[in-house]
């Protein structure tokens, strides 16, 4: 068996029309045996289920993907688990122990998307923080002899405290991305536009060039009627809700009274400083 999954940054990318790498895994006996990163040869939406039918994946997990997707995926014979996030490598083991649920797009709120972007997430100057950067064209606000081409580094991320909140170190894999392409945050990208193969640089990043502050208008309120399921959600869970295009995005439960649900549509990492250490692995 084969299972894909919708892959960046060691992560589950929230995103299936506009992912750019799948991780697939070869089971056997209820075991991963091995895996590899494939490209999605730029393809989009629909098209996808074809470049998954020709691997020969049977199964694929996924944050969210629209209804000409799934149409798409169940014509090919592929199953579909979506809503996942996090690590990828921990939801396919959770997949394989039958502990992870499809829920597609948890709710069915249709919340306002901010003008100008399509991902129904927070999107900062440095490029998209909800949907990976993948919000349409992209151009860069730097130069540098690596904008443009793809990069592999290897980093380790850490708060101004000291505590690490990822390292590609750890994983084993270097980051693979499109340079100045507005895949990653803005400060990374500008750090490696113009680093050498091999070079080490360590860069403090504000929250301008990091994940953007947090925007209150990110913060909304629903009645529990109006937004069914929603009454078994609880404080601090992280579910999709999808925008009036019918995309899923993102949300965090602030709060829940027996009339009312607060949800904050904030990346994570909203309004925080960040360090980074980075090696530039490769460029290609």
């Amino acid at each position: 068996m084969k299972i894909a999954v919708t892959y960046e940054n060691g992560k589950v990318f929230q995103h299936f029309g506009k992912t750019e790498t799948f991780k697939v895994y070869e089971v056997e006996e209820g075991k991963v045996i091995s895996s590899e990163v494939i490209g999605s040869n730029g393809e989009g939406h629909g098209a996808l289920a074809g470049v998954l039918e020709g691997q020969g994946v049977d199964v694929l997990i996924c944050g969210g993907l629209g209804g000409g997707a799934q149409a798409a995926l169940a014509e090919a014979g592929i199953e579909v688990c979506s809503g996942a996030e996090g690590d990828a490598d921990q939801a396919v083991e959770a997949y394989l122990k039958g502990e992870l649920i499809s829920t597609g797009v948890n709710c069915d709120h249709h919340h306002e998307e901010k003008e100008g972007h399509s991902c129904g997430s927070n999107c900062g100057d440095g490029g998209c923080s909800g949907c990976g950067g993948g919000c349409g064209s992209h151009q860069p606000s730097f130069e540098g002899p690596n904008v443009g081409k793809i990069c592999r580094t290897h980093y380790r991320g850490t708060f101004n405290d000291g505590s690490q909140f990822d390292s590609s170190y750890d994983r084993g894999e270097p980051l693979e991305f499109t340079c100045g392409a507005g895949q990653m945050i803005l400060g990374f990208d500008k750090a490696v536009a113009t680093m050498e193969v091999g070079e080490k640089v360590t860069v403090h990043l504000m929250p301008e060039e990091a994940y953007g502050m947090s925007d209150p208008n990110a913060i909304f309120t629903v009645e529990i009627a109006q937004l069914p399921g929603s009454e078994d959600l609880t404080v601090g869970q992280q579910v999709y809700l999808s925008n009036q295009y019918g995309q899923p995005f993102p949300v965090k439960v602030n709060a829940k009274d027996e009339k009312t649900i607060t949800f904050d549509a904030n990346h994570e990492m909203a309004g925080k400083e960040l360090n980074f250490e980075i090696e530039l692995v490769e460029v290609k």
